[in-house]
């Protein structure tokens, strides 16, 4: 059940995520297709709105000749598609839902009117942007290596990111298709099969139905060593 409108409130992430309300007209919705919104979003040039979502995750997917590269998964709180908004330019990517996702989404004149207001929330919003360009820099920098090595750099990632203590592993809530896995990690799919099923065997990284499991952080991370 989606909460109602006078009790959304919109969460900026950034390093130290902080909650806000939100004073502002919203509208929220379930999403199963997010490329749906997006595509709405170009054709809205009078009335563009911001998005921010609050319950589940979406896949920012670049399309290239030869595969797709996933850039980055996003989660509750993150907004979507924000930096083209604000330029009015085209969105450079597609942003899919990879689970049903709960959106909010603020008129951009009422939500410019929002962060005059309350300065601190602009704070916020660029460290989150700032951080994930950091963490896209990484990525990046991490697709020079091996495919072990960048299939671990993403497990470890996604572990600092959502991870969960569970036992004396971690396990990830996120369930991943092996193509998703390969587009993140810049590989084919045939490869992630072969390297996942290597690392189940061998107890690196565990496959279930609701994500994955690292029983030991330290034998993935001899993939990866830091540097």
């Amino acid at each position: 059940m989606l909460p109602s409108a006078d009790s959304l409130t919109l969460c900026v992430v950034s390093a130290h995520a902080t909650t806000y309300q939100v004073p502002v007209p919203v509208v929220a919705g379930i999403v199963h297709d997010f490329d749906a919104i997006c595509q709405a979003m170009r054709l809205l040039k009078d009335d563009p709105k911001i998005y921010f979502l609050f319950v589940g995750r979406v896949k920012i997917v670049k399309s290239a000749p030869d595969r797709d590269l996933i850039i980055e998964i996003l989660g509750p709180g993150e907004p979507v598609g924000t930096v083209a908004v604000f330029e009015r330019r085209p969105f450079p990517a597609t942003a899919i839902a990879i689970e049903a996702c709960g959106v909010i989404a603020i008129p951009e004149r009422e939500f410019f009117s929002l962060i005059e207001k309350r300065p601190e929330i602009t704070r916020r919003l660029l460290a989150g942007l700032t951080l994930r360009l950091m963490t896209l820099n990484k990525r990046l920098a991490d697709m020079t290596g091996s495919v072990e090595y960048r299939m671990a750099r993403l497990f470890l990632t996604l572990a600092e990111r959502m991870g969960r203590k569970q036992g004396a592993g971690i396990f990830i809530p996120l369930a991943l298709s092996r193509q998703e896995i390969a587009d993140l990690a810049g590989t084919t799919v045939e490869t992630a099969i072969r390297v996942m099923s290597r690392w189940q065997k061998e107890g690196i990284v565990e496959t279930g139905k609701k994500g994955f499991v690292i029983p030991d952080s330290a034998a993935l991370r001899n993939f990866a060593p830091e540097e």
